[in-house]
């Protein structure tokens, strides 16, 4: 439960800054004064990013600070231990800095060159800005150390006895992304639910369509297992805790059939809706599935980061392809085929 609340109060600015914006380009295609509802939505991304500096900051001198003070390191290791303070300090100053950047009209038409984004339009200016974000977060998860959280989920699970993912955490979580989606491109400000659903390209598959997300997701993973096996094969196998964090995560849900299908459902609805219905119009088939590789922290940057990269260009090229819901099936499948095969596999050994 209070990891459900965590989530949702983790998301509900972004929410509201993604409304404020929307509501100033609306005033904007009216051709009416916006600008002060484009410097709130700015002023708030502002300040999200210039903490997230400041604490950067904080993280590349606190190794200063605690060895003068022995005591404290203990207390901080005891508390919130840390893999590496330079990841943690840069991971947050740098991509913040750059943020705060595209704020500014002239990095937005830099950027605007290489992509479809609007260098006027203040939703761009702030949904481009907020998209460095997932490197900022994917940098606090390497600082702290995957082996860090895994061990500090392991107590956390053992204290409350509940998993750290559960079914009803992962249907909130997608929900608030289709929520975020819809918010995004214009829902409640500038776009009836119809219109939306249109701008994210999600609409009714035909039984081609389901065919094809089929065809492709069971290609897809025997295309994984292949790389994995050559990975290894030349000394670039799967990391340890890469493999102890994704458990210790998403095991529990492997237990009953419904938690399963949920691996495969949630993730197709929730990041399909965002990161290939919303963000990819705009961002472009590289830059969002670079984006969509790096919000799967808990892989790290490993041979997994690479492989949910490629997955993300191949359900990207289905969205260009066909639509969203096509990229959705083939996601939902994918994943429910893995999770399959690994409760397979587990049973398999247990009754050796």
């Amino acid at each position: 439960m209070v990891e459900t609340i965590g989530v949702i109060v983790q998301f509900l600015p972004v929410i509201f800054i993604l409304f404020v914006a929307n509501l100033a380009q609306k005033l904007r295609e009216e051709e009416q004064p916006y600008v002060a509802l484009a410097a709130l939505a700015y002023a708030m991304v502002a300040l999200i990013h210039a903490a997230l500096a400041l604490f950067g900051v904080m993280a590349l001198l606190a190794p200063l600070g605690l060895q003068a003070q022995p005591e404290l390191q203990a207390q901080m290791e005891e508390i919130l231990p840390v893999r590496s303070w330079a990841w943690l300090g840069w991971g947050m100053l740098l991509p913040s800095l750059l943020g705060l950047a595209l704020l500014t009209k002239p990095a937005r038409r830099g950027v605007a060159r290489f992509s479809r984004l609007d260098a006027d339009n203040p939703l761009h200016a702030v949904s481009s800005s907020m998209s460095m974000f997932i490197p900022v977060y994917l940098s606090v998860t390497l600082g702290i150390g995957l082996d860090n959280l895994s061990m500090q989920l392991a107590a956390r699970a053992e204290e409350t006895g509940q998993p750290p993912v559960t079914i009803g955490f992962l249907w909130v979580q997608t929900t608030l992304f289709v929520f975020i989606a819809l918010i995004g491109v214009g829902w409640l400000t500038r776009l009836s639910l119809r219109r939306a659903l249109d701008r994210l390209n999600i609409v009714k598959p035909s039984g081609r369509e389901i065919a094809i997300a089929v065809g492709w997701a069971l290609v897809m993973v025997p295309t994984v297992m292949l790389l994995e096996a050559g990975a290894r094969a030349v000394g670039l196998g799967v990391d340890a805790d890469v493999e102890t964090l994704t458990e210790q995560l998403i095991g529990p849900l492997f237990q009953s059939p419904w938690g399963i299908i949920s691996i495969g459902l949630a993730a197709g609805i929730g990041e399909e809706a965002l990161f290939r219905g919303a963000m990819q119009p705009r961002f472009g088939l590289i830059a969002t599935s670079l984006l969509f590789a790096l919000v799967h922290s808990n892989y790290g940057i490993t041979l997994a980061t690479v492989v949910v990269f490629l997955l993300g260009m191949m359900l990207g090229w289905l969205r260009i392809r066909y639509n969203t819901s096509t990229a959705m099936i083939a996601h939902a499948v994918y994943n429910s085929t893995l999770a399959l095969m690994a409760v397979t596999a587990a049973q398999f050994l247990n009754n050796q």
